[in-house]
């Protein structure tokens, strides 16, 4: 008997319609669809021919800092303008509030059919520990809708806020889930990776840094990570966030730091909303997209996902945490716009987003947890390009949202 049958749906790399069922949280049944021989159910759902896909999973997101804008005196000009003025607003944060403007983007997340998402939480002399805490009593929260890792993360620098590595490494203790890091808010880069990576150590946790958020050609320590997680034999337990400054290198140096992020398997998380926004801002002619290279990436068989980044604050004033919408803003922004890339930019919210962030049992596929969303459209491009509305989310096969939206012609 069967927990849950989820009838005639459309699977990634299937032709025929698929009948999916759940027992106990997981997959347990896969088959064409044939009314005559499905499994007995305690309840069954008519997919209608719609898409069914693994539950989509946020990479990257500051929860903390989301839905700032009627708190802002002024736009931020410049990503310095951005951290000085989150900086001085944080000095009001309480950890009620934090929670408050952070479960208001995981229902939204929820809604839109994210089962994981990695935040990160800051941790500094300002704050102290008030905001990882808050992540971390949202964390127990809402786990019966939602997988939350956090990441430990010095916003402010280490070095350059002194009690910050004490901070750290305090919060790894009482569970953070990833240690972060910031390579461009320290001066000394060699002594900044040197902490993040001793302290991953020390902790047995992977690691997850800011890095060259910047139009400069010349900030590349995504090679100084590259070079430390293959020393550290740490290969695909490293991401890095941002990395803009690559896509203002030169092709063929370029093509020489991607082999480099190759061989250390870096995962490499696009932050399109804020990268758009805040880069190419100096350039007077031709100016730049201020992406990271995410063709050249591919090609070279990286792993690169999409990550949502900032919702309505200094750093982003717009969005929302939807990942089909951030996903849509890389298609254009990118040059993604065949039927292989609507496939290509899906994957990176799924599968490519769970190695990037080492979930487990995961995927359509029996044994895996039965984490997944229905969409009333049929393929991958539609997805990505209707966004639509119109989904019903299940985490371990418990439903956890449902959204219907009607509409009506008066006069055409």
């Amino acid at each position: 008997m069967l927990d849950l049958l989820l009838t005639q749906v459309r699977l990634q790399q299937e032709t025929a319609l698929m009948d999916v069922g759940v027992r106990q949280g997981h997959f347990t049944y896969l088959a064409p669809s044939q009314s005559n021989h499905r499994p007995e159910a305690l309840q069954t759902e008519d997919g209608a021919g719609g898409m069914l896909l693994p539950g989509f999973i946020e990479p990257h997101i500051h929860l903390e800092k989301a839905y700032l804008l009627s708190r802002m005196e002024q736009e931020a000009a410049s990503l310095q303008d951005a951290i000085r003025m989150t900086a001085e607003m944080k000095h009001g944060f309480t950890k009620e509030d934090m929670q408050a403007r952070s479960l208001a983007v995981i229902r939204e997340a929820v809604r839109c059919g994210v089962t994981h998402m990695r935040c990160h939480a800051e941790v500094d002399p300002i704050l102290g520990l008030s905001a990882f805490e808050a992540a971390l009593e949202l964390k127990e929260r809402v786990k019966q809708v939602l997988d939350l890792q956090i990441v430990v993360f010095p916003q402010e620098g280490i070095a350059e806020c002194p009690g910050t590595a004490e901070l750290m490494d305090e919060a790894m203790r009482l569970g953070g889930d990833v240690v972060g890091g910031i390579t461009y808010q320290d001066a000394d880069l060699k002594e900044h990776l040197r902490f993040v990576f001793d302290l991953a150590e020390k902790h047995g946790k992977p690691i997850d840094f800011h890095a060259d958020f910047s139009d400069n050609p010349e900030q590349l320590a995504i090679a100084d990570i590259a070079d430390k997680t293959i020393a550290a034999g740490m290969q695909g337990l490293v991401a890095a966030g941002h990395v803009t400054s690559l896509g203002s290198l030169e092709h063929h140096r370029a093509v020489s730091v991607v082999e480099q992020i190759k061989k250390a398997d870096l995962q490499i998380m696009s932050l399109p909303a804020t990268d758009l926004y805040i880069n190419g801002r100096g350039d007077l002619e031709r100016p730049r997209r201020g992406l990271t290279p995410i063709g050249l990436l591919l090609e070279h068989s990286v792993n690169v996902v999409i990550g949502v980044n900032n919702v309505r604050n200094p750093f982003t004033p717009f969005g929302k945490a939807d990942p089909l919408e951030t996903a849509w803003l890389v298609a254009v922004s990118s040059y993604m716009g065949g039927e292989a890339d609507a496939r290509q930019l899906i994957h990176m919210l799924t599968d490519g987003a769970a190695r990037a962030l080492g979930v487990q049992d995961y995927g359509i596929r029996i044994g895996a947890k039965a984490d997944m969303v229905l969409f009333a459209v049929q393929t991958e491009r539609d997805i990505l390009l209707d966004k639509p509305e119109h989904r019903t989310v299940w985490k371990r096969g418990v439903k956890s949202a449902e959204t219907r939206v009607s509409s009506e012609l008066q006069r055409f």
